[in-house]
């Protein structure tokens, strides 16, 4: 019996495959618990309309990701902090510190993509942001001290 499931099941698929099932299996196990839908036609219809809907998300999603991507490798940004001598810094330039500084010139990013090398000394950095799943920009740091 074909079936669509509406929720993941152990060892049979994932949300919205269409899977093929023992009748005992689907009356007993996958109807009670709502975890799947008999496949026919009308029910296969939802499937492909829904698909379609996630494409389109999907597509809208990478497409703002390059465009930031775009605009985050065109920014340089420059941080002031407290340093002592020999350009050694008073702490460490935190995700946080440069969330703000990309804030600051527009640029809206999650703090926890930030993938920042340990940044402790006055210097040109390169950090690297991921955006989308296989997305990422590289952002130009500049550590001045004040």
């Amino acid at each position: 019996m074909k079936i669509i499931l509406t929720d993941d099941v152990k060892k049979i698929g994932k949300k919205g495959e269409v899977v093929n099932v023992k009748q005992g299996y689907f009356r007993n196990f996958i109807l009670p618990n709502n975890l799947g839908v008999e496949a026919n036609k009308e029910n296969l219809a939802k499937l492909n309309e829904h698909l379609e809907e996630l494409k389109k998300e999907e597509d809208k999603n990478i497409k703002e990701a390059k465009e930031n991507k775009e605009k985050i490798e065109k920014t340089d940004v420059t941080i002031k902090v407290k340093a002592g001598e020999n350009g050694k810094l008073f702490g460490s330039i935190t995700n946080m510190d440069i969330k703000k500084a990309l804030d600051k010139k527009g640029i809206e990013v999650d703090k926890k993509k930030i993938d920042k090398a340990d940044i402790d000394s006055l210097g040109s950095y390169e950090v690297t942001i991921k955006l989308y799943q296989q997305i990422s920009a590289k952002l130009k740091v500049n550590v001045e001290a004040e």
